[in-house]
C-alpha cells in the first residue's frame, strides 16, 4: 500500500478526504470531490492535480474511481458564486460532496484553511492535497471533472478558447471577452469580468 500522508491522521477507520478545482478561473462553476480510500488501497503516483499531466490526471481518476471505498463528485454554479461569494461557494459544493458520498465517513480531512458545516469531525489541512492521499484522489476528481465541464462548454462557446485555458483569466479568454463580451457561464463577480462588462456597457 501506498501512502503519501506526512500528516498525523486520526483512528477512525474511513477517512474521507475532500478538495476543489476552479476556484481562481473567471468562467464555469466551482468543483468539489470526496473520496474514501479505506484501510487498503493500491493507487501509485497519488499526487496534487496540478502536478500531474492531464494523461496521468486521467488515469488516476479512472482508478480512483474504481479502487476508492467510495467517492464523489459536486459542484456549485456560477449563479451561487456570483450570489454568495467563490469562498462560500465553494464550500458549499464541499459540503455537497461529501452528502452525496454513498457512505458516511468517520472523519474527513480537507485541503486548505477552511472547511465547511458537517455533522461530521473535519480538520484542514494546509497543502493537503501533496500531504493526504485521500485529498490527492479528491484533488484528481474535482480537477477531471471540472475540465471535462470546460470542454463541454468550449462546444458551446468554442471562441473563448475554454478547451485550452479552462476559464483562467490567461491573455488570450480577456481578449475574447472584450471582443465577444460576457456570457452565461462567466463570474459577472470577478473583478475581470465586471470590468469588461462594463466598458462594454459605456461604448
Amino acid at each position: 500500500m501506498q501512502t503519501i500522508a506526512t500528516v498525523s491522521r486520526p483512528t477512525p477507520r474511513l477517512i474521507g478526504g475532500v478538495d476543489e478545482a476552479g476556484r481562481g478561473p473567471l468562467a464555469g462553476p466551482v468543483v468539489a470531490a470526496c473520496v474514501v480510500l479505506g484501510a487498503q488501497y493500491d493507487l501509485p503516483g497519488l499526487a496534487d492535480s496540478k502536478q500531474l499531466s492531464e494523461k496521468k490526471r486521467n488515469n488516476l481518476a479512472a482508478a480512483i474511481k474504481q479502487h476508492a471505498r467510495a467517492w464523489s463528485v459536486a459542484s456549485a454554479t456560477v449563479a451561487e458564486i456570483d450570489r454568495l461569494n467563490i469562498l462560500q461557494a465553494t464550500l458549499l459544493a464541499m459540503q455537497r460532496a461529501v452528502a452525496q458520498l454513498p457512505l458516511t465517513p468517520d472523519f474527513v480531512m480537507i485541503d486548505g484553511t477552511h472547511s465547511p458545516k458537517l455533522e461530521i469531525p473535519v480538520r484542514t489541512v494546509i497543502k493537503g492535497d501533496s500531504r493526504v492521499a485521500e485529498i490527492s484522489a479528491a484533488s484528481i476528481l474535482a480537477k477531471t471533472a471540472r475540465d471535462a465541464d470546460m470542454m463541454a462548454l468550449h462546444q458551446r462557446y468554442p471562441e473563448y478558447g475554454f478547451d485550452r485555458h479552462k476559464g483562467y483569466p490567461t491573455k488570450r479568454h480577456i481578449a475574447a471577452l472584450q471582443m465577444y463580451g460576457i456570457t452565461d457561464i462567466h463570474r459577472r463577480s470577478f473583478a475581470p469580468v465586471r470590468t469588461i462588462a462594463k466598458s462594454i456597457v459605456n461604448r
